[in-house]
């Protein structure tokens, strides 16, 4: 699979406690990703070509479990927030292909609460359906 399509792909050298790269689980992910654990508000317009749509926060925090580091956000217009990935100086956003051309501005941005996510239990369970096929491929 191609690497070069999520921003901060070029510096996404961090790795887990296997040696495995963000960049290995973008291409684990990008097999996993669907309809399903797409965000609701969005899921009409979500097609294989655009995989990466509505799955930026329940993406970032489930990097989050094996990088560490912080998630991000990037306010949007419509009061939500675009969440991104930093480990230490590394800055990726594994998501950001659903933009486009749309340049988005990475720095200064808001640290993001798992708590206040997965409130909405929707996201909790899109999250779990994520991590568990995440999980099943990673013991392959």
């Amino acid at each position: 699979m191609s690497n070069d399509r999520f921003y901060g792909w070029e510096t996404a050298t961090v790795t887990d406690e296997q040696g495995r790269t963000v960049r290995d689980y973008y291409d684990m992910l990008c097999t996993l990703w669907c309809a399903e654990t797409c965000a609701p508000r969005l899921r009409e317009q979500w097609c294989p070509e655009n995989k990466t749509l509505g799955q930026c926060s329940i993406t970032a925090f489930l990097v989050q479990d094996h990088f560490g580091g912080k998630v991000l956000g990037i306010p949007r217009a419509n009061g939500n927030y675009h969440c991104f990935n930093a480990v230490g100086d590394c800055v990726f956003d594994l998501t950001s292909e659903q933009f486009g051309d749309e340049v988005l501005d990475y720095t200064d941005c808001q640290e993001q609460s798992r708590e206040v996510h997965f409130a909405k239990k929707e996201k909790r369970l899109r999250y779990e359906y994520l991590k568990a096929g995440l999980e099943a491929l990673l013991q392959s």
